[in-house]
């Protein structure tokens, strides 16, 4: 660490450039609790400040306590997900607050041992709270923050592997103060939002003549870059079977697993595979249409899809075997379901 600045100095010099250049309108910053610190940081992980902000206001307004969240049926929870993407973190949220609800007296514990034993809190999570929503000493280290203490302490390498993180982790535990926690975690997440971003602004820094990427003249350095890898392409179909009523037949995939618990369309491999693929399901072709192929990326893959358009010879909503996890969709009158973004793109095909 660059002698220039202490530990003191650091965290004041922080605090007074937070009460006048800080983000205090958004709106987990009114009305302050354990459950809206939550609710926003799982929904800022991976996830751009402007993009949740209209999520965060409705799923608060459809589920205002941890108690609606968590008597809550998963169906309804990821539809007001749908969009958000990494779906796998609603579904640890309605678990979480089952839990809350039946551990805890339907409050979010302040230790960090308790946080992070619930369902998809990590550290950093678990700092947030404790600190933002309880006022009580913790640490947190997530994307802004570890861009913030990766150049100010000079620390190399990608924060993803776990000797880089080691130190990132020891350096914010003892950045962090006693006292002031709520307002030095925010202003910490503040500063690397809109000043040590990605293009660091740093004639704005409050922390810069302590900075070593600073002084180095070296900062897009650090933090050090994820290796790249090139990821693997799978493909598939997408089948959008109507019926008579202009209906569209969706099924549920299983909880675990990519898209768990969401309603998509029956899907095959290859567009050769369409016609059997529909007579297992009961239903005859009258009529296919093959859109373009377009693709949607996973961290871990990319997968390429063509949406098929198929009127199926049936009239009347019945389903073979009268399976519980298929369903005729209307998208003149939608109902409440989670939807991966592929099939929310393609219902916008119909508007």
């Amino acid at each position: 660490m660059n002698a220039n600045m202490n530990t003191e100095e650091f965290q004041n010099a922080i605090l007074n450039w937070s009460q006048i250049h800080g983000r205090k309108n958004l709106p987990w910053q009114t009305n302050i609790n354990a459950y809206s610190v939550w609710i926003s940081e799982i929904m800022l992980q991976q996830t751009q400040v402007q993009t949740v902000i209209p999520y965060f206001k409705k799923f608060m307004a459809r589920f205002p306590t941890i108690s609606a969240l968590a008597t809550a049926d998963i169906n309804d929870v990821l539809h007001y997900w749908t969009g958000l993407g990494y779906y796998a973190r609603a579904r640890n949220m309605h678990k979480t607050a089952q839990l809350v609800s039946n551990k805890f007296s339907g409050e979010l514990p302040s230790m960090i041992e308790d946080l992070i034993n619930l369902p998809g809190i990590g550290r950093s999570t678990a700092g947030a709270i404790r600190s933002i929503a309880f006022k009580k000493p913790a640490a947190i280290l997530d994307g802004n923050v570890k861009r913030v203490l990766a150049r100010y302490g000079g620390i190399k390498g990608w924060p993803g592997h776990s000797a880089t993180s080691k130190e990132l982790w020891g350096l914010a535990e003892a950045m962090s103060p006693s006292s002031q926690t709520d307002l030095y975690t925010q202003a910490m997440m503040d500063l690397g939002a809109t000043v040590c971003t990605k293009n660091p602004d740093c004639k704005n820094c409050p922390v810069k003549s302590g900075c070593a990427a600073f002084n180095q003249g070296d900062i897009q350095s650090y933090p050090g870059k994820k290796p790249k890898k090139v990821l693997p392409i799978r493909r598939c179909c997408f089948l959008v079977i109507s019926n008579n009523c202009g209906e569209i037949l969706l099924q549920q995939n299983p909880l675990m697993g990519i898209w768990g618990g969401l309603w998509m369309f029956p899907q095959c491999e290859d567009v050769s595979m369409v016609n059997s693929k529909c007579e297992n399901m009961g239903f005859k072709l009258s009529t296919k249409k093959i859109l373009a192929l377009r693709r949607h990326s996973f961290s871990h893959f990319h997968l390429d899809y063509y949406p098929i358009y198929i009127q199926a010879q049936i009239s009347g909503t019945h389903l073979k075997n009268d399976r519980q996890d298929q369903l005729w969709y209307d998208p003149k009158n939608p109902t409440e379901l989670g939807m991966p973004t592929p099939a929310v793109k393609i219902f916008e095909d119909f508007r």
